[in-house]
């Protein structure tokens, strides 16, 4: 892969990363925003519960739709639509907390916001492939994981503390603002050609090919299985404050600090893999960064030390990132043009059933098996899995993305 220039002198990668990046503040803020406002309204931990099931039911239902939808118009324009329906949201939150809201109205706020998110991540994701030439590629997932992972420790500390400063009726003001500000740089992107549709291809047949075409390719099905069983059977992130409370004894400021270091670990690899790419043997690289990630849960749910907990975390959000950023290139690389809404859709998918499952399974073997035992065994699974898809997917165990030319 040539080095090239930094990927920041494309002007509007430019206008996309700073986009990106002040959405994602916002979206991290509001998240913490909206639910200590919910659980202050109610005292009710179930209430917390419906805030994801409202935030999750219409992102992953709409998401094959919202695929569809971004292979046959125009990304940019939806993306555009999308992101003012969050601007519209947060300021209809600010205006509902000038008084006591009711919880069904905070509800409803958040799921229309959900539905336009079913929309939004899949014309994002092919809106990133329009602006950004495949030989900036790897540099890019680099740093939109590094932004990310930096705004989901930034966000949450500063809508927590504007929360506590100023308001929560102001700090959704700002929150607003901050969409607004996204919003208009993502305008300062030019206009896109729209994808080439296929001729006499009905709507259900669209989807259904996008899926079948992720399916039958076996390094993008390989490494969307690495996240989705990583994340199912390794995750230790809802277990976490057992472990800070009853394992560990370090209480709540002890759980913040476990909570950080995935995050802190993640952002530091990106952070380096902006200077060197992961392209050469990526597949190998891949492979053994989820391995990895397996044996740092394993570490984590043996140890009986604070700071070799804190460690063992960090390793594993140190090597979640480099496969983040490999995984993020391989859907880019090896999706045609005229199909990259539905893929990335179908990724997306993926992702969010690992995540929404991955902690109910987490809650599960913890109940079966206790939770030292389950956190071990989901690491020995995670192992398993990589040695299965190395052996079942040979095509990437091979990859390299050096030349993305040469990528098929």
């Amino acid at each position: 892969m040539a080095a090239g220039n930094s990927v920041f002198h494309l002007k509007e990668f430019r206008y996309f990363f700073i986009s990106q990046a002040t959405y994602i503040l916002g979206s991290r803020a509001l998240a913490v925003v909206i639910g200590y406002q919910i659980y202050e309204l109610t005292k009710d931990p179930l209430a917390l519960g419906y805030l994801g099931l409202v935030e999750a039911i219409p992102a992953l239902s709409l998401a094959l739709y919202g695929g569809y939808v971004a292979d046959h118009y125009n990304r940019r324009l939806l993306v555009l639509i999308t992101r003012f329906v969050s601007v519209l949201s947060a300021v209809a939150l600010a205006i509902l907390a000038l008084s006591t809201p009711h919880l069904w109205s905070l509800l409803v706020i958040i799921f229309i916001a959900g539905i336009a998110r079913g929309f939004a991540d899949p014309a994002m994701a092919a809106l990133e492939a329009q602006v950004v030439p495949n030989q900036y590629v790897l540099k890019a997932s680099s740093w939109l994981g590094s932004v990310s992972q930096a705004s989901s420790i930034i966000g949450p500390t500063l809508g927590g503390i504007a929360y506590a400063y100023l308001g929560v009726s102001t700090t959704y003001w700002i929150i607003a603002g901050l969409f607004l500000t996204a919003w208009s740089i993502m305008y300062l992107i030019s206009p896109k050609p729209k994808p080439v549709i296929q001729e006499g291809e009905s709507m259900w047949e669209s989807i259904r090919l996008g899926i079948r075409y992720v399916l039958s390719n076996q390094i993008i099905i390989g490494s969307m299985s690495l996240d989705l069983f990583a994340v199912l059977f390794g995750g230790a992130i809802a277990l976490l404050p057992i472990f800070a409370s009853d394992i560990l004894k370090v209480g709540p400021q002890g759980f913040g600090l476990l909570n950080a270091a995935p995050s802190v670990g993640a952002l530091l690899v990106m952070l380096w893999a902006t200077r060197h790419p992961p392209a050469k043997h990526a597949g190998r690289i891949l492979l053994l960064n989820v391995a990895g990630f397996g044996l740092s849960i394993i570490v984590f749910a043996l140890s009986r030390n604070f700071y070799l907990s804190l460690l063992a975390l960090m390793f594993s959000g140190l090597f979640d990132g480099m496969s983040m950023v490999i995984r993020r290139s391989i859907v880019r690389f090896m999706s045609p043009e005229h199909m990259r809404g539905r893929i990335a859709s179908v990724s997306g998918m993926f992702i969010g059933a690992s995540n929404e499952l991955g902690a109910f399974e987490s809650g599960m073997a913890a109940k079966l098996f206790g939770v030292t035992r389950a956190v071990w065994l989901g690491g020995i699974v995670t192992l398993l899995v990589v040695l299965g898809v190395s052996i079942k997917a040979p095509k990437l165990r091979e990859l390299d993305l050096e030349n993305p030319h040469n990528v098929e």
